[in-house]
């Protein structure tokens, strides 16, 4: 009988460590991928401070877009907030099709990504893809794109390997966001010619006169001129390891004013950090954390509205 009875108490005891949120899997960490581009970092700042908020523990890292990829592919990471497409496709489609990324969803529409130049060199007379050529000699023979690797150098490239739109001769500038603005800015401060890589939402549209050029094909930045889709990306089977997460990352969605708005803060006042500027933007806006956070609970089980309301009132 007496063993019966520590049997039944240990079964019992068993079952309550079994059924009581466990923090050793509340504290699984959830590893998101992030490229340095400012949207994108504001989205995956914003997403950490909420989940580590609700009792996870969310980590970055910046890494090139083709090492997002591997990452995710081998579950080195879990999320990835910036595919945008379509000009993601040649990097990221093969891993949709063989299903170790799934494209869950979108989370921002009505975004642009494709050649620019300030506006004064499209009233000149470069307007589209094709008139590119025609101004060589003004251009100095480049296009400016960002880091090495990234999706839209790669369409450069391609575009300048293959001679597309007879632009055989030019020379694509590698280097990084901040680096390429400062020198269009500079070159647009001079009134001398530049076509740069370009999107919006971002403070660039603010920051230099500028327009998209027209002519974009399906072979490079979309048939519809630029326009895209930014998708968050997860791991294989991330949804059912973390229902709740995913659950988050569903109603993880950005009107592009938001993201305007929150990168003009942030060239705007140097110090502040990502995170730190999307916090405050969150701050007076909370009917976009508030539709985030329905019906997501944090990682004990408790409603998430008011925890994560707590916590921005404390930052």
């Amino acid at each position: 009988m007496q063993v019966q009875k520590r049997n039944l108490i240990a079964f019992i005891l068993l079952a309550a460590v079994l059924n009581f949120p466990h923090p050793a899997l509340a504290a699984r960490e959830i590893k998101i991928a992030n490229v340095v581009w400012t949207g994108v970092t504001v989205k995956t700042e914003l997403v950490k401070n909420i989940l580590n908020s609700l009792g996870y523990k969310a980590t970055s890292d910046n890494l090139s877009v083709p090492i997002v990829y591997q990452a995710l592919d081998t579950g080195d990471a879990d999320i990835f907030l910036g595919n945008w497409m379509p000009s993601m496709e040649s990097i990221a489609n093969k891993f949709f099709d063989k299903g170790t990324v799934v494209k869950y969803v979108a989370n921002m529409e009505g975004a642009k990504y494709t050649l620019a130049a300030p506006s004064y060199v499209v009233d000149g007379g470069l307007k589209d893809f094709t008139d590119i050529a025609k101004y060589a000699d003004k251009l100095d023979n480049k296009i400016y794109g960002i880091e090495p690797g990234n999706d839209g150098n790669m369409i450069i490239r391609s575009m300048i390997d293959t001679d597309q739109f007879g632009l055989g001769d030019f020379e694509l500038v590698a280097t990084s966001e901040p680096i390429m603005l400062s020198e269009v800015k500079m070159l647009s401060q001079e009134q001398k010619w530049v076509v740069f890589l370009g999107w919006s939402p971002h403070y660039m549209n603010d920051f230099i006169d500028m327009k998209y050029l027209t002519g974009s094909t399906a072979e490079t930045f979309g048939a519809n001129d630029g326009t895209a889709t930014v998708y968050t990306n997860i791991h294989q089977g991330f949804d059912k390891e973390m229902p709740n997460v995913a659950r988050l990352l569903r109603n993880y969605v950005f009107p592009i004013s938001m993201i305007n708005q929150i990168s003009l803060m942030l060239h705007n006042d140097k110090q502040l950090k990502h995170a730190e500027a999307g916090m405050k933007y969150l701050k007076n806006h909370p009917e976009i954390y508030r539709g985030w956070l329905e019906g997501v609970t944090t990682a004990d089980g408790m409603p998430a509205l008011p925890v994560f309301e707590a916590y921005l009132k404390n930052t």
